[in-house]
């Protein structure tokens, strides 16, 4: 098996200033590429701990992705690292500096002295272009092992990785076929309920039964080597069989997109007035292109159950729009929600029995419960459903 491995870098990483989102996405491209990581580490702006860990790792890895320090000030070490590292000397890439000057240039801006470090290189590396920034990438054999130095700036690293990275990996490697993964987003129930119910079902040699917690779903994910797609799609029935009412949706494209495109199917567009979830209702919903109508965010004001639906009616008519989902105000830990549709208007009134939570994670909660009733009634199911700590108290429909 091809040892795959990242090293990010940098002291803003290393303590938590910012969140390694290169990390979580490259660990997810290279697994649906076939190449699954082994290891990820990450160094702070320290150039004997870098060089330290490159040295280790040129003796473990197969491929390993450097990212970050590639930039033009003091604490950008990657490069000097990777030299020192193999014992040979930074060079002037000539040809990587031209073209920097012209980026400049073009944009009508002089290019700074401190810019021209970007173009250092290790002499007996390659280099990787970059074709939407400044930093250029490089690669170099250290050892066993492949290195690949890219910059930390999210969109230059995935295009270097996808165009420039991907490319050298499939001509240098036999690359296994990528794994099969099917994946389904359950809301309401909790993690180890799910796991328990689950534990039953026989799988398929190699396949394995995988739960992702991400406040406020649980994605299961079955996954096993491509051979054995038959058998994991022949049980995969079973397993939503089993997850039930709290099954919300398959695949990767999260619930606001395929309400997205399920509305836009039926030409149906969607107003939200939101109280509790201030506004990120609307941002779910508009990140996915979903056909808004008109939204609001109201400050928060008592209604009752009946008042709230009834506003949902009056708000669709108002916004000329055929679907109205209204988010109402927190009360004594009880919030009202109201769904208007061409079939009829739903009020629903929860409860929280457990507040420990931040008011962040009660809105995610509250902003999918309300998703949901869009698509139980989507699917022509009863609209109330429960989360494991929110609990329906009364539903009406006028």
């Amino acid at each position: 098996m091809i040892k795959v491995e990242m090293l990010s870098t940098g002291d803003e990483v290393l303590h938590g200033q910012i969140i390694d989102t290169n990390a979580a996405w490259l660990a997810d491209y290279f697994f649906n590429q076939g190449l699954p990581m082994s290891r990820r580490n990450t160094v702070g702006d320290s150039l004997e701990d870098l060089i330290a860990v490159l040295k280790e790792r040129s003796e473990q890895a197969d491929i390993l992705i450097v990212n970050g320090g590639l930039g033009p000030t003091s604490d950008d070490l990657s490069a000097l690292a990777a030299a020192t590292a193999a014992g040979v000397e930074l060079v002037m890439h000539q040809e990587w500096l031209a073209h920097m000057e012209r980026f400049f240039a073009e944009r009508g801006r002089e290019m700074a002295p401190s810019n021209r470090k970007q173009a250092l290189i290790p002499a007996t590396s390659e280099m990787v272009d970059n074709p939407v920034g400044t930093a250029c990438g490089f690669a170099l054999q250290l050892n066993r092992c492949l290195m690949f130095f890219t910059p930390g700036v999210p969109s230059e690293f995935k295009v270097m990785v996808e165009q420039q990275i991907m490319p050298r990996v499939r001509e240098r490697f036999e690359l296994p076929e990528p794994p099969v993964c099917l994946r389904l987003t359950t809301f309401g129930r909790s993690e180890s309920e799910l796991a328990q119910s689950l534990e039953p079902i026989p799988l398929p040699e190699g396949a394995v039964m995988g739960y992702r917690s991400s406040m406020p779903i649980i994605e299961l994910k079955l996954t096993g080597p491509a051979t054995q797609r038959a058998a994991m799609e022949a049980v995969w029935p079973e397993v939503q069989r089993v997850a039930g009412e709290s099954a919300i949706f398959e695949g990767t494209d999260g619930l606001p997109a395929q309400l997205a495109e399920r509305l836009r199917a039926q030409s149906l567009n969607v107003a939200v007035s939101e109280q509790f979830t201030a506004g990120l209702l609307c941002l779910q919903l508009s990140s996915a292109q979903a056909p808004l109508g008109n939204s609001e965010v109201l400050s928060s004001r008592p209604e009752t159950l009946t008042q709230i639906t009834e506003r949902a009616k009056a708000f669709a008519l108002q916004a000329g729009s055929a679907v109205a989902l209204v988010v109402g105000s927190l009360d004594d830990e009880h919030l009202n929600f109201a769904l208007h549709t061409p079939k009829g208007t739903y009020g629903l009134q929860v409860k929280f029995s457990v507040t420990r939570h931040a008011l962040r994670t009660l809105q995610e909660v509250c902003a999918m419960m309300a998703l949901n009733m869009l698509r139980r009634w989507l699917n022509d199911q009863n609209i109330a459903t429960e989360h494991g700590w929110v609990n329906v108290v009364k539903s009406i429909e006028i």
